[in-house]
């Protein structure tokens, strides 16, 4: 299927589900969506969370799925650290998410692709994860783990896998063996290397602090964006945009 094509049935699916969000409950974790727009945008992600997991009960290290879809994504684009893009594009897409959350798989699956398409494989913008771990104490060491996968240069890779895979939030699956089993099927090389990083005290406090800037930036949940450009005054809240138009729309306004 071309890129075009997978592109539109994304968003087709993600019409479909808009649609059908109507009748949902309103989820804790969307609670900063100030308008009603935004609210119902949201809740229509959050119907494919009941979607995606009717597929898969996910958190099974012995039974990883979706390795191959996630090297297409992100095959031949530049990566350092959690950020995928030119390093010389001219906007930055900062995510803050709980890897966790199942709103954020949603979006990883249904609207982040579409931005990587549209403005990150075209050197438009960068797109970078932060992790702001409000879920669980599991929280912390996957998000530690993520940025170890990122010393290496198999950040995104881990945490797309890790999305793909996700359990059920605070069943405890996020276990040694499961994070293990997500950095090998990302492609990190050295897992010793890995599993000395993710365990110090200097990982460690990266998710902490990176947890921090994004209260001090007033996010209350997860998936929650930010963006910074010329454009943009520094690093400026835009909230939790329902679709990959709302994301690219802040980008455009940030060059």
């Amino acid at each position: 299927m071309s890129a075009k094509k997978d592109r539109e049935r994304r968003r087709e699916e993600r019409l479909q589900a808009e649609a059908d969000a109507q009748g949902q409950d309103r989820r804790r974790r969307l609670l900063q969506i100030a308008s009603a727009a935004f609210f119902l945008a949201i809740v229509g992600v959050a119907v494919l969370i009941v979607v995606d997991g009717s597929r898969s009960s996910g958190g099974d290290a012995k039974s990883l799925e979706g390795a191959g879809e996630v090297n297409r994504q992100v095959a031949g684009i530049p990566q350092s650290g959690l950020t995928l893009g030119d390093p010389k594009a001219k906007a930055t897409l900062v995510e803050f998410g709980d890897l966790q959350c199942p709103v954020c798989k949603a979006f990883s699956e249904q609207i982040v692709p579409e931005v990587v398409d549209s403005k990150v494989r075209t050197g438009v913008a960068r797109i970078e994860f932060r992790n702001y771990a409000i879920i669980g104490e599991e929280s912390v060491p996957a998000g530690a783990a993520a940025i170890a996968a990122g010393r290496q240069g198999r950040g995104w890779n881990f945490v797309e896998l890790f999305y793909r895979n996700q359990g059920t939030e605070r069943s405890g699956y996020v276990t040694d063996e499961f994070l293990t089993a997500i950095a090998k099927k990302a492609g990190v090389g050295d897992i010793a290397r890995w599993n000395r990083e993710r365990e110090s005290k200097r990982i460690l406090a990266q998710v902490d602090r990176t947890s921090e800037e994004a209260r001090e930036l007033g996010f209350t949940g997860t998936p929650s964006f930010a963006v910074e450009g010329p454009g943009s005054g520094g690093l400026q809240s835009i909230g939790t945009p329902g679709s990959a138009e709302g994301l690219e729309a802040a980008i455009d306004s940030a060059r």
